[in-house]
């Protein structure tokens, strides 16, 4: 199988699917990553350890701080204590939770994020003026400043000088 019918496969599988854990399986959230496809997570008892990702989700599907997975846990594990089995999206989130198998400890986070979501309307660009409207002075404070340049400020008296010294030649 190649590596884009694979990703296919695998992205179809975590966004279409709806999955309730089994009675094994517990539902963490991601604390961090300290790399190595491993992540630090947290139960709904408070309970902090790690997991191992996948190889079918390596370099497929990316988890991020604060997202919600279902695991499956080992027993010959001393630091590692589970392998990801599900990575929840929004949509099964609100899904478990409509069906009542989510943690009561994490439906406050998971509220916030929702409520996040919805409060913070994605920021449009303003319309750019267009250069007949007659905005007389060009502002350039609003432009981002890179730190790693020297700073050049040119003074008023200064362009003027230039702008007439161009009008005598």
């Amino acid at each position: 199988m190649s590596q884009a019918s694979k990703r296919k496969h695998v992205v179809q599988e975590v966004l279409g699917e709806h999955m309730v854990p089994s009675d094994q399986q517990q539902i963490v959230k991601v604390l961090r990553t300290p790399g190595n496809n491993l992540h630090e997570v947290e139960t709904a008892q408070g309970q902090r350890f790690l997991v191992s990702m996948p190889s079918k989700y390596r370099k497929n599907i990316w988890i991020k701080r604060g997202d919600f997975l279902i695991v499956d846990p080992i027993e010959e594990g001393e630091k590692v204590k589970a392998e990801i089995s599900f990575v929840l999206c929004k949509n099964h989130v609100r899904s478990l939770q409509k069906e009542g198998h989510w943690p009561e400890a994490f439906t406050e986070v998971a509220e916030k994020q929702n409520n996040m979501n919805r409060e913070s309307p994605p920021e449009l660009p303003a319309e750019p003026q267009l250069s007949g409207e007659g905005s007389g002075s060009e502002d350039d404070s609003d432009l981002f400043v890179n730190t790693n340049h020297r700073q050049y400020h040119e003074s008023e008296e200064e362009s003027e000088e230039e702008e007439e010294e161009e009008e005598e030649a």
